[in-house]
């Protein structure tokens, strides 16, 4: 075919629509996929995926291509992949494109690197990362005495209870684990003695559906001092094993997880030199090995079997201790109670305020009881001799009105002490002293009124 005829039928490059029609042969191409059949897009630097060998075509005739056999346009490019085609006409276009490479290489290294990684991060979760923490213990009791008067049975008898709590010291994980998630039992012995054969042991083991708690309290009755005995099985994770005594003197372990075990018989025999020379899965034992496994002659591959035989639990935790029911009661001395209440009533203004309003409001009714006082004076004299009274109210409002306006008086009356304590003077200085304090109290509004403003 010509090239006037492919173009007018259109063949469609890699990838395009069936309706697309492939650009003028001038224009700059994209990257040729296979000539008989589109293929998806090819990240650069990635290696195109392979096809099934069921789904691949027959090889064409010698002399003859696969695309020529097929009728269709034979490419003009080399035979390259579609990432490495792409790059190099991406060079041949673009001659600075040199970063573009450098920063695809880069690229693949980074990946390349990342993949690793994620791979020595699966590996190292697989296995256990531990570390030691102290787990504090603390172990109280308290004791109920008996109460006569009391209600209810409980209070009646005498009891103790038994707490076991503990925390992690220096521990810098903000979630904070339940006391019981750090063991698999907990067994309370007490004596047997004072609480019978059946009723002496307090047992708790872990089961799937445990709830976590933070303590274990025990509770009997009782008002004598008991002995008791605390086993604690701590929960490893991995589970550890109690070596037998001739295993453990073998390898210098005591309690440890099967692996490690294991992989300490395997550095024993390849110190000592025990595997066979000649069939390395064997392993011949020397006398201490053979005292241990029985047999001269054993495969590696039997050990973890025969070490079930040797591997017992672990030893548990014991703590004596005396639950004591004596009193331990001291003196000391504490703040008497009504001294609070004495110190708030002093420091509550409220009562205060309280007080002095009533205080004012007696000043103000004995005042009135004076000014009603003198009013029923001056009306039962009045009644008793209408004018001598009115003669001597005038006789007495002349001579105040000489004093105070200094036009008359006796200066050698007024020298003596007698002449001051005569009924006016009373009065006088009364009117006196409310002027002053009414005049006062005009400055302090006028002032008031001022600083408002």
């Amino acid at each position: 075919k010509t090239p006037g005829q492919r173009h007018s039928e259109g063949f469609r490059r890699p990838g395009m629509p069936s309706g697309a029609r492939m650009p003028h042969q001038g224009a700059p191409m994209g990257p040729p996929g296979s000539p008989y059949m589109g293929s998806p897009a090819v990240r650069p630097g990635l290696a195109p995926a392979g096809m099934e060998p069921a789904r691949k075509r027959a090889a064409p005739p010698p002399g003859q291509s696969q695309a020529q056999s097929q009728g269709q346009p034979v490419p003009t490019a080399p035979p390259l992949t579609a990432a490495l085609f792409f790059l190099l006409q991406i060079r041949e276009l673009v001659p600075e494109s040199q970063a573009y490479m450098d920063l695809l290489a880069f690229e693949r290294k980074l990946d390349q690197t990342i993949m690793r990684k994620r791979v020595d991060i699966q590996e190292a979760l697989k296995r256990p990362m531990k570390q030691k923490r102290k787990l504090r213990l603390y172990i109280s009791n308290t004791f109920n005495p008996a109460k006569p008067d009391a209600e209810d049975s409980d209070g009646s008898i005498a009891s103790w209870e038994l707490r076991v709590e503990g925390k992690l010291l220096d521990d810098p994980s903000k979630q904070k684990r339940k006391f019981s998630s750090f063991f698999k039992s907990l067994v309370i012995e007490l004596d047997k003695d004072l609480y019978g054969p059946d009723n002496h042991l307090v047992e708790w083991h872990r089961t799937p559906t445990t709830q976590e708690t933070d303590g274990f309290q025990v509770k009997r009755p009782g008002d004598l001092s008991v002995r008791c005995t605390l086993l604690l099985m701590l929960d490893y994770q991995p589970p550890q094993f109690k070596l037998d005594p001739r295993l453990a003197r073998l390898l210098g372990l005591h309690t440890q997880s099967r692996s490690a075990i294991v992989q300490a018989l395997w550095q024993y025999v390849k110190t000592n030199r025990l595997q066979d020379s000649h069939d390395k899965e064997y392993i011949n034992g020397d006398k201490y090995f053979q005292q241990i496994f029985d047999c001269p002659r054993l495969k590696f591959s039997e050990i973890p079997q025969r070490l079930t035989a040797l591997l017992l639990p672990p030893d548990p935790i014991v703590i004596n201790h005396v639950i004591s029911v004596d009193p331990s009661d001291i003196d000391v001395e504490v703040e008497e109670p009504l001294k609070g209440q004495m110190s708030s009533f002093l420091l509550s203004t409220a009562n205060q305020q309280e007080i002095s309003a009533l205080d004012s409001k007696i000043h103000e009714t004995i005042e009135s009881i004076n000014q009603l006082k003198i009013q029923r004076d001056f009306m039962l004299s009045f009644s008793r001799d209408p004018k001598g009274y009115v003669q001597d109210l005038l006789r007495s409002q002349s001579r105040d009105l000489k004093v105070m306006t200094d036009v008359a008086g006796n200066p050698e009356e007024e020298r003596r002490a007698e002449f001051y304590h005569q009924p006016w003077s009373q009065e006088a200085v009364s009117r006196y002293f409310y002027c002053k304090i009414q005049q006062r109290r005009q400055e302090l509004e006028q002032s008031l009124v001022v600083r408002n403003t």
